[in-house]
């Protein structure tokens, strides 16, 4: 696993084009939780390679990376973890990298309490808006100086 990444299930880098798979982490996980993280990540990087194939806020999305501290081009907005958690589970290229997971395992392997569980664990308790990720981006490009060269559909 990259340099800060060591506790996370996986990862796509772009950078480098390559996805990591936290093996240590999932080893003693059951199947349907290794293929869960396996095609979510994999929906990543067919996100970032393929940007194209997906509409215009989940393209703009992965453009952005929401915690609730951390590097990179750094941007500090208020609000609570619990609040910017709800925001990271939410994300467009997040929620969709989950459902794509939820659905390939569930056709692999069954649908079961515990896939349904884990796919629930990774959704927003609420439904966010989309309108609230076109203002929080636009928030972030005014604070950074950056603008985003990709808009939503």
């Amino acid at each position: 696993m990259p340099e800060g990444y060591e506790t996370a299930n996986g990862t796509f880098d772009p950078t480098v084009n390559m996805l990591f798979i936290n093996k240590e982490m999932l080893q003693s996980q059951p199947e349907y939780e290794q293929m869960f993280y396996l095609f979510h990540e994999l929906r990543h990087a067919l996100q970032y390679l393929h940007p194209e194939r997906f509409d215009g806020l989940i393209s703009r999305s992965r453009l952005y990376v929401i915690q609730y501290d951390g590097e990179w081009k750094e941007c500090k907005l208020e609000g609570s973890i619990e609040f910017f958690t709800e925001l990271y589970l939410g994300q467009p290229y997040e929620r969709d990298a989950n459902d794509f997971a939820y659905e390939k395992v569930k056709a692999l392997l069954g649908d079961s309490p515990e896939l349904q569980e884990l796919h629930a664990f990774w959704t927003p308790k609420k439904p966010i808006a989309d309108q609230v990720y076109e203002e929080l981006y636009r928030q972030i490009d005014e604070i950074t100086g950056e603008t985003s060269c990709e808009t939503s559909r």
